[in-house]
């Protein structure tokens, strides 16, 4: 299966004449499940939302296959992008929703979930957090893209949920490269092939869970 790369470099960002991202450096190839951790307000979401182009930033570079993307309307077919915010109306019905975001010949093969065959039917607006942010992933992780961000999958995920998602993640990362970031670090942790830590702007390379310690993201009880 051949191998896609996602390269981005050069992202800087302030706010307020205060810098949250300088000189931003980052690959992802498909196959890859980059685990990217940060302290609150530390820029995760942000930095997502610039690769992803619903944020602006200056001096970014965006590569696909060595191929410059940058401000190209092309790029959202390559990247898809769980928000943390609901994005599908709330009129639509469950399958409705399934059916113009998926390709006609997936639709069946999604459907034959035990846990989304309940609420097929209901309208968005009727379903549990839980159930809408399964949805949701379920959705982003079958679509064709080559690179898939993540942005708190976990949120509201029954236990059940959170290992079906564990479990859709890994398959769909043989052909994708995916960014996870979530509060829940266990989780990322145990799918993830790379982890990164953003903190005063960059990004820096986990090797150890030590580390994040270190870099005051986890306590030393929270390792143990």
């Amino acid at each position: 299966m051949k191998k896609h790369t996602l390269e981005i470099s050069g992202i800087r960002k302030s706010f307020s004449d205060k810098i949250l991202l300088s000189d931003i450096y980052l690959k992802v190839e498909t196959g890859e499940i980059i685990g990217l951790f940060g302290l609150n307000g530390s820029g995760k979401s942000t930095l997502l939302k610039i690769i992803y182009g619903i944020v602006g930033a200056s001096d970014k570079s965006i590569f696909i296959n060595g191929i410059s993307f940058n401000n190209s309307a092309i790029l959202l077919t390559e990247i898809s992008y769980l928000h943390q915010n609901q994005i599908i109306p709330n009129h639509f019905s469950v399958l409705k929703a399934i059916k113009l975001s998926i390709a006609k010949q997936k639709v069946d093969i999604f459907c034959q979930d035990d846990l989304l065959k309940p609420f097929l039917n209901q309208k968005i607006r009727d379903l549990s957090f839980g159930e809408l942010r399964y949805l949701q992933v379920k959705m982003i992780l079958f679509n064709k893209s080559k690179f898939v961000f993540l942005d708190e999958p976990f949120s509201g995920l029954s236990p059940k949920m959170t290992n079906v998602v564990l479990d859709l993640i890994k398959e769909n990362s043989k052909e994708k490269g995916i960014i996870i970031t979530d509060h829940n670090y266990e989780n990322v942790m145990k799918i993830s092939t790379h982890l990164i830590f953003l903190k005063d702007g960059k990004l820096h390379e986990i090797n150890k869970i030590a580390e994040l310690e270190e870099k005051g993201y986890l306590t030393s009880s929270a390792i143990f």
